[in-house]
C-alpha cells in the first residue's frame, strides 16, 4: 500500500511540475494566464461585493438570534459568517475554473497537448465534432457547479453549529471544493484518452485520493488568493496532464481515422 503522505506530496509535485514546464515557455504561460486575469477581476468583484454585505446578509438569515444573549449571537453568527465565506469561496474557485476553462478553451487545450508531446507518448486529440465536445462541456460544467452548490449548502448548514461549524466547514470545503475543481481540470487530459465521463474521472481519482487530495487542495486554496490565480491557473492545467498520467498510466485504445488505433500500445507504436 502507497505512503499517504508520500503520495500527498506527489500530488503538491504535479503542481510544481507545471509551474517549471511554463516557465519554460513564457509566451505560452502569459497567454495562458490572460483568461484567468479577466475571471479574477469579475469573481474579485463579486466577493467584495459579498464582504461588504456581511453583515446584513447574515443578520437576514439568522432572524431567531435577534433576542438572544449578545456571547450567543455573536457565536452562533460568527459561526454563520465563516460558514458563508468558506462556501462562496468553495463556489466561487470551482465557477471560477469553469468559466477560465471556457472563455480559454483553446489556448488550455494547446497547454495539454504541449505538455503531453513534451512527455511523449501524446494520446493526440480527441476525433469529435465541435458542437458535440462543447454540448459536452457545458453539461459536464453545469453538473460540476450544481454538485458544489450542494456542498455549499451543506457547508453553510454545519456553520450554524457554534465553535465545530468554524473548522469543519472550510475543511470540508477545502476537500470536497478541490475534489470538483479537480473533476474540471482533469477533463481536457482525460479526454485526450477517450475518458469523457465525470463518473470516469472520479473513477480513476479514487484510485489515488491522497496523490489527487495532493494536487487539489494546494490548487484550491491558490486560486482563492485574488490574482495569484492568474499565475496559478496555467500551471494548474499543466499539472493536471501530470496528474492524469499517474492515474491513466496508457492511454487507451481509440479508432484514429479509417479505423486504426491510435495510442501507445498501438502497432508499431511506442508500447508495441
Amino acid at each position: 500500500m502507497a505512503n499517504p503522505v508520500r503520495e500527498f506530496l506527489g500530488g503538491v509535485g504535479t503542481l510544481l511540475r507545471g509551474f517549471t514546464l511554463l516557465l519554460r515557455r513564457p509566451r505560452l504561460f502569459m497567454l495562458a494566464a490572460l483568461p484567468a486575469l479577466i475571471t479574477s477581476l469579475l469573481f474579485l468583484a463579486l466577493f467584495v461585493l459579498l464582504v461588504v454585505n456581511l453583515t446584513d446578509i447574515v443578520g437576514w438569515a439568522t432572524p431567531f438570534a435577534d433576542g438572544w444573549d449578545p456571547v450567543w449571537r455573536g457565536l452562533v453568527r460568527g459561526a454563520v459568517s465563516v460558514a458563508l465565506l468558506a462556501g462562496s469561496f468553495l463556489l466561487m474557485v470551482v465557477a471560477f475554473t469553469t468559466v477560465t476553462l471556457t472563455l480559454g478553451g483553446p489556448i488550455y487545450d494547446k497547454v495539454t497537448e504541449l505538455v503531453e508531446k513534451e512527455l511523449g507518448n501524446d494520446p493526440g486529440e480527441l476525433d469529435e465534432s465541435l458542437m458535440t465536445s462543447m454540448w459536452r462541456s457545458i453539461r459536464q460544467s453545469l453538473a460540476i457547479v450544481a454538485m458544489s452548490l450542494l456542498v455549499t449548502v451543506a457547508v453553510f448548514a454545519i456553520g450554524f453549529v457554534p465553535l465545530v461549524g468554524q473548522v469543519v466547514g472550510p475543511v470540508l470545503a477545502a476537500l470536497l471544493g478541490g475534489w470538483l475543481l479537480g473533476i474540471e481540470l482533469l477533463t481536457s487530459a482525460f479526454d485526450r484518452r477517450n475518458l469523457l465521463t465525470i463518473r470516469e474521472r472520479r473513477r480513476h481519482m479514487k484510485t489515488r485520493r491522497a496523490r489527487v487530495l495532493g494536487y487539489v487542495v494546494p490548487t484550491y486554496f491558490l486560486l482563492a488568493i485574488p490574482f495569484l490565480a492568474v499565475l496559478v491557473f496555467p500551471a494548474a492545467v499543466a499539472g493536471a496532464v501530470f496528474l492524469t498520467r499517474d492515474l491513466v498510466p496508457a492511454a487507451p485504445h481509440r479508432p484514429g481515422p479509417g479505423g486504426a488505433v491510435t495510442g501507445p500500445d498501438a502497432p508499431g507504436g511506442p508500447g508495441a
